[in-house]
């Protein structure tokens, strides 16, 4: 089964931006998942749509590099410490995302519940230190 993470108050960081954004990231995660059912389903019936999916993968994708590029202007406004530890996580999103977590190395099924589950370490992670940021202390 795919993995849906909804949405939880203890995931906001009290930035409307991000916090709609992280809700949009994961909003994407339920639409990959909904592909994987329905694709379960059509395979069921000998046919397959894997178009859809891979389209809304692309558009998962492009959210979360909008995403960070907003947490590292708030980060770089702020001040923060941690910037260059963002940027890393960034770029290690974007490689995995673009080498290795494809659909060319894994089934659909298997990509939804990685990236459900990433996007969710991501917000948990970054939740408590962009609180603090937001609260005009300089996490690290």
């Amino acid at each position: 089964m795919p993995i849906r993470v909804p949405w939880e108050p203890d995931f906001s960081v009290g930035h409307e931006l991000i916090d709609a954004q992280h809700q949009g990231l994961l909003s994407q995660c339920s639409l990959l998942a909904d592909h994987c059912l329905a694709d379960h389903c059509l395979a069921e019936a000998g046919e397959r749509s894997d178009r859809s999916f891979d389209q809304d993968f692309d558009r998962l994708k492009a959210l979360a590099r909008e995403h960070f590029e907003t947490e590292a202007a708030l980060l770089a406004r702020c001040g923060c410490a941690d910037l260059e530890d963002h940027r890393i996580e960034c770029d290690e999103f974007e490689y995995l995302a673009g080498e290795i977590a494809t659909t060319e190395n894994f089934d659909r099924l298997e990509l939804q519940r990685f990236l459900a589950l990433w996007c969710l370490g991501h917000i948990k992670g970054s939740a408590g230190q962009l609180r603090a940021v937001l609260a005009g202390g300089n996490a690290s």
